[in-house]
């Protein structure tokens, strides 16, 4: 017989003083997401869509495609976030769906692997450029990044008003700063320059090419998972979570439009399909070198947007992970007078360091970290897509404000879609995949540990 549960210390929010609370606005969150998803990728990525796909239209195409299924992926997450409103986000959903081991299997795989992989690639980024205009000695890019992720940290722990704070402020610089892209692109592109090209690609090799930009597309759309960390702060309650992860989507889509538009209109898809820094090589054919320099300054700024929301969330899982497992409750401290998880903070902070610093003994710190978080990544977000499906049957009296549309069919394009890039990344592994797989079955351990340990057995049932 099923064993009953009890509520989890983690989901008996208001229980205790030490406790989240509803101080984000819907401009908050939506600040938040956007900050994470339009980061650095879209300064990376276009050049390989381009290649892949061959004619504007199609590259264009593929954009809005991208866009469309992160949609759909959050509805999926909009659901559980306004059912199952948590601190833990995704760790809530899949402890609920899938049991207390495998909740915490994903709680370590984000402490180590998925959220701390993620701010360190993205400090990476920032120390690159900081590099290119003041280099430190051989490890200069490794020592900026360390510096990233020390001072947002700090910034962080000061209170969640100067965390949101600061990324508005981030996120407001780098809206002028896309602005000031776009506008150069579609207005000061030479006149000669025409979007029609020839095909890059064979159309023997057309699937695959379409499926590569995909992927690539999805990767730069990444990030808008990290809403269901902030659905139990929400002022005015989860319900307006649905709201936010929509909204973001839309603004985030047109964005990426947008600016592919703009390399469009003065490179034309050869331009772009050649370029290996298309935003620089965009600035410099339309108004030169000062151009260029723009650029790599805004590249820095998008990075470190992503970086203050990614360690902003991040921190939410181990908070949530401290209170159900009494061996990590170290991290079990919500300071109220700041709204903030002050240990969970430095923990994440510590482990990003600690990969930093590993990194730093790769070709490219960059690579390095996005070979280690990727495959990890996509296994866990293809088994919250199926998470909902799981609650749906075994929860199916919980209120639900907000359902997918034309479930079960949306859900299941998401979760295709997720195995498709689970696929993807596997498919191109290096060696930092199987570091962080070793790291993921290090967990596996370690939980066996805890088992065995004298401690309560929380359960994410209400």
């Amino acid at each position: 017989m099923k064993e009953m549960k009890k509520l989890p210390h983690s989901a008996a929010v208001g229980a205790q003083t030490n406790t989240p609370k509803q101080v984000l606005t819907v401009v908050d969150a939506v600040v938040m997401i956007v900050g994470i998803v339009v980061g650095a990728g879209i300064f990376r990525t276009p050049p390989i869509v381009a290649s892949s796909t061959g004619t504007w239209e199609m590259f264009l195409f593929v954009w809005g495609l991208g866009g469309a299924i992160s949609l759909i992926g959050a509805m999926c997450y909009a659901e559980l976030s306004t059912t199952f409103p948590h601190t833990g986000g995704e760790y809530h959903f899949l402890y609920r769906a899938f049991g207390r081991h495998f909740g915490f299997l994903f709680a370590w795989a984000r402490m180590s692997i998925i959220q701390t992989g993620s701010i360190a690639l993205l400090s990476f980024i920032v120390g690159d450029y900081m590099s290119e205009l003041y280099g430190l000695g051989a490890y200069s890019s490794s020592i900026y990044a360390i510096v990233v992720v020390i001072g947002l940290t700090l910034t962080n722990i000061i209170g969640v008003h100067v965390g949101t704070g600061a990324q508005k402020l981030l996120v407001g610089m780098q809206f002028i700063g896309l602005a000031f892209l776009i506008v150069v692109g579609l207005f000061f592109a030479p006149t000669d320059q025409e979007l029609v090209a020839e095909p890059l690609i064979a159309n023997s090799d057309f699937s695959m090419s379409i499926g590569t930009a995909l992927v690539m597309v999805l990767l730069t759309f990444g990030g808008w998972n990290e809403a269901g960390y902030i659905s139990s702060e929400m002022r005015g309650g989860s319900k307006k979570m649905a709201t936010v992860m929509v909204a973001s989507i839309l603004i985030i889509t047109a964005i990426y439009l947008l600016i592919n538009f703009a390399y469009l209109n003065v490179l034309g898809i050869d331009g772009v399909a050649r370029s290996e820094a298309v935003g620089v090589d965009m600035m410099r054919t339309a108004i030169g070198e000062k151009g260029a320099v723009f650029i790599g300054l805004l590249v820095m700024l998008a990075a470190l947007t992503s970086t203050n929301a990614t360690i902003f969330t991040g921190a939410r899982t181990n908070y949530a992970f401290g209170k159900d497992f009494p061996l990590l409750s170290f991290m079990n401290v919500w300071k109220t007078e700041r709204s903030t998880p002050v240990n969970a903070l430095l923990t994440q902070g510590a482990i990003a360091t600690a990969l930093i610093v590993v990194g730093s003994f790769a070709r490219s710190g960059f690579e390095a970290m996005v070979n280690f978080t990727a495959p990890i990544f996509w296994f866990f977000i293809l088994c919250t897509g199926l998470a909902l499906f799981v609650l749906r049957i075994t929860e199916p009296n919980v209120p639900r404000p907000f359902k997918v549309p034309l479930y079960p069919v949306l859900p299941a394009i998401f979760c295709l879609a997720s195995a498709y890039l689970l696929y993807s990344s596997l498919l191109f592994a290096g060696m930092g995949t199987w570091l962080g797989i070793g790291i993921l079955l290090l967990g596996m351990l370690f939980f066996f540990f805890t088992r065995n340990s004298n401690e309560s057995k929380p359960d994410h049932r209400r």
